[in-house]
């Protein structure tokens, strides 16, 4: 009832514009469509990794089953081509009427895929070929060149909003322009989007997860902000269409990854969906907000801090030592 009750608002919201919840249906329906095939494709291609070696062994677990890795990446084909799939809903309005093809709306849609296409690509590239460190940064950071262009092309904003408690001390306005700085914390986010799910994992079903559970919270926000937000309504649909699919592939491979684990996502998952949720927050209009549910990722790359700038030892797999003999860590 809570659920027909939202809908029943939403749709009353957009009654100039009946295509954006049927959009938002079609989009559902495709991601359903999505997780059934990644379930099976996953299925019929774990023999297939095994024979390919491309698999790992469970450092916390007494057993050494071979594990295929990274079964992230057909996770992460099933949705681009769920996507790809998706592109003429949103549009199929324009096509019909005597508006203004909205150019600038597809071009921020196809943005997005070209950075997740990219992400995969770094991925799948870091599971065969384990790059290095200077690799996992640069790479992001080019591929979110399309993203920032898009969002300057449409004239988008650069300002950010004050807390009062801090206007009433330094006597700042409501918002205050940064100009080209927003455009580098944007490039910053989507550099620590991609590497942060990568560095908080090591445990049977941590990865897809903390993913989900980012993603499902994100796409709530979204919903929120459709009924609260009349003049922001493209931006949190574009967020929707992306992250609907991204949650039902990611709960497939929630289901194989949850412990005890018969897949690894790999780190081609891990980049997929940092990109995913760096390019919601990014052309959805509430990068600032994406922090806040990101705050969990945020303490682990401070704690991080001295193993990554190499100031103690950083090992590879930071897992805690693994007693076969007691099976404890």
């Amino acid at each position: 009832i809570i659920l027909n009750l939202y809908w029943f608002n939403v749709i009353s919201r957009f009654r100039r514009d009946m295509m954006t919840p049927l959009s938002l249906f079609a989009s559902v329906l495709l991601s359903c469509l999505g997780a059934f095939v990644s379930y099976h494709t996953i299925l019929e291609y774990l023999p297939i990794f095994i024979q390919r070696k491309l698999y790992g062994k469970d450092q916390c677990k007494s057993s050494n089953v071979p594990i295929p890795e990274p079964v992230g990446v057909i996770s992460a084909a099933v949705y681009l081509i769920i996507m790809f799939i998706f592109i003429p809903f949103p549009f199929y309005e324009w096509t019909r009427t005597e508006s203004t093809f909205p150019h600038e709306k597809l071009l921020a849609f196809l943005s997005a895929l070209i950075g997740i296409c990219s992400a995969i690509l770094l991925g799948f590239a870091d599971d065969v070929l384990d790059l290095r460190w200077r690799h996992k940064l640069l790479f992001p950071t080019l591929s979110s060149l399309p993203l920032l262009l898009v969002y300057y092309a449409t004239g988008s904003s650069t300002s950010v909003a004050v807390p009062k408690q801090i206007r009433a001390v330094f006597l700042f306005s409501e918002t205050v322009d940064i100009g080209p700085l927003y455009y580098v914390y944007m490039g910053m986010m989507v550099v620590f989007c991609t590497n942060a799910i990568n560095i908080l994992a090591g445990i049977n079903g941590l990865e897809a997860g903390q993913a989900l559970i980012i993603a499902t919270s994100v796409a709530f926000f979204n919903m929120i902000q459709l009924v609260r937000l009349e003049s922001q309504d493209w931006y949190h649909c574009l967020s929707l269409y992306i992250l609907l699919p991204f949650i039902a592939t990611t709960t497939i491979l929630l289901y194989f990854n949850w412990y005890p684990a018969s897949v690894f996502v790999g780190d081609t998952f891990c980049y997929w969906a940092g990109m995913t949720l760096a390019s919601t927050s990014i052309l959805g209009h509430f990068s600032k907000t994406m922090a806040l549910f990101l705050v969990p990722q945020i303490f682990n790359f401070l704690y991080s801090i001295p193993q990554l700038f190499h100031l103690v030892p950083c090992p590879r797999h930071r897992l805690p030592r693994f007693d076969a003999q007691t099976d404890t860590s």
